[in-house]
């Protein structure tokens, strides 16, 4: 059976918001997806619409001059060879039910999720951790993205319960980063050959928008780098300012999708606000990071099942799963920290029903045990942060406590480990040259 819905693929993002402007102005029900990988366009981004508009979309698009690069069917991607005998009595009709659904590229429903995050026979996890692996394979290969974070500043006007530089938090050591501080660092970053800088931070009142798109503008005048921000709430129109400056990638976190969970962990926030502000960043053509934290007081299985069905629905190309680590002077400094297992099973999970997104296996994995971090690259992650942070006040960006300063060295052991391959363009200096260099 023919599937009902098309993809258009425009030649950038520009063209590809242009698109979706102009068809929903014509009446036409778009929605902005992943772009499938075998599309092969810089463009991560597709603007989807139901077979029943296609002509209509065709004419619309004629009328207005533009021309895009394809319109493709959207597929689905089919698995062989999930289901084997071997099985058998090791695991449950339903656990086969869904297993079906994978392989024949089919959506999941939060039952069924819920089961996936939940069951304990070691068969049924070992055919998750396959499933995600594939895809992962299929979707975006087998090199590992390598990005640097800067974090460059811990002041922060929000008072949430579970972050260590909370403005309530006083026992917080406080920095911020200059521009020429934040830019010597994006050059190490270039001559490494990074392609992509991450500029992290609290919201911090005095690192303005005028200031971040200076930055930006500078880091694109001397590097020609993308830039992924992660400054948190802000206007639309300030969004629309940030993208317009170069822009390219956006990570704001939900931490939770239920409501209660949101409100008693993030005080002084708004649940819709939250929502509202990715639903804008999607609208502006960045690619939209988003995220949760496994193992949150109070937090259920049914919740994190509901994260990923909302991490699918709203169409995030980013998704930073990690565990709760708990940190000195908030409220839940004595909670115990998530598990790692629960952990490598949501980014499992989020592999398998959301398919072509970024998956970070995260510092905070990597704070627990560094193997951990090379067990989420082996069922679904294909990213790793590098902390870039200058050392004098890395300690100082203490989010959860015994974070690991993950550098390029533990990268290389990660994906090395996990059977991966690095990045082609990424030239790695060995210790003693790094050491030569800094002494000069």
């Amino acid at each position: 059976m023919e599937n009902k819905y098309r993809l258009i693929i425009a030649y950038n993002t520009a063209q590809m918001l242009l698109v979706d402007k102009v068809l929903r102005t014509a009446g036409i029900q778009t929605e902005l997806v992943p772009a499938p990988p075998e599309t092969g366009t810089v463009c991560a981004i597709a603007v989807k619409i139901d077979l029943s508009e296609l002509e209509n979309s065709s004419e619309t698009l004629k009328q207005n001059d533009i021309k895009v690069k394809d319109i493709i069917e959207e597929k689905k991607l089919k698995l062989q060879g999930l289901i084997d005998e071997k099985l058998g009595r090791a695991v449950t009709a339903e656990f086969i039910n869904i297993l079906r659904k994978i392989e024949n590229g089919d959506g999941l429903n939060k039952d069924e999720i819920v089961y996936l995050l939940s069951t304990q026979k070691p068969r049924e996890i070992e055919a998750i951790y396959t499933a995600a692996d594939r895809i992962r394979k299929e979707m975006v290969g087998d090199v590992v993205e390598i990005r640097g974070a800067i974090e460059f500043s811990n002041y922060c006007c929000k008072s949430c319960n579970y972050c260590g530089i909370n403005a309530k938090n006083h026992g917080a050591s406080r920095y911020r980063m200059n521009e020429d501080e934040i830019m010597e660092v994006v050059h190490d970053l270039y001559k490494v050959g990074i392609k992509t800088v991450i500029l992290q931070s609290g919201e911090d009142a005095q690192w303005t928008t005028e200031r971040l798109i200076e930055l930006i503008k500078r880091i694109k005048r001397e590097t020609g780098m993308r830039v992924t921000l992660s400054v948190g709430e802000k206007r639309r129109e300030e969004y629309e300012a940030l993208r317009e400056a170069g822009g390219n990638n956006f990570l704001l976190k939900i931490e939770t999708t239920n409501r209660e969970l949101f409100k008693e962990i993030h005080p002084d926030d708004d649940y819709d606000h939250r929502i509202q502000c990715s639903k804008w960043l999607k609208e502006l053509g960045y690619i939209n990071g988003s995220g949760n934290i496994i193992g949150l007081p109070g937090q259920t299985v049914e919740d994190i099942a509901v994260d990923i069905l909302y991490f699918k629905e709203m169409g995030i190309n980013m998704i930073g799963i990690g565990p709760f680590i708990p940190a000195k002077g908030t409220k839940y400094e004595n909670h115990p920290h998530g598990g790692i297992e629960e952990t490598l099973r949501a980014v499992a999970v989020t592999r398998i029903v959301c398919k072509k997104v970024y998956i970070p296996s995260t510092t905070a994995l990597a704070s627990l045990d560094k193997d951990a971090q090379v067990m989420a690259l082996q069922c679904g992650a294909n990213t790793i942060m590098l902390i870039s942070t200058p050392e004098e006040y890395r300690r100082s960006y203490r989010i959860y406590d015994n974070k690991n300063m993950v550098d390029m060295e533990a990268a290389v052991y990660a994906v090395t480990k996990a059977g991966r391959k690095m990045p082609e363009y990424i030239k790695i200096m060995k210790k003693e040259e790094r050491r030569m260099k800094n002494d000069e």
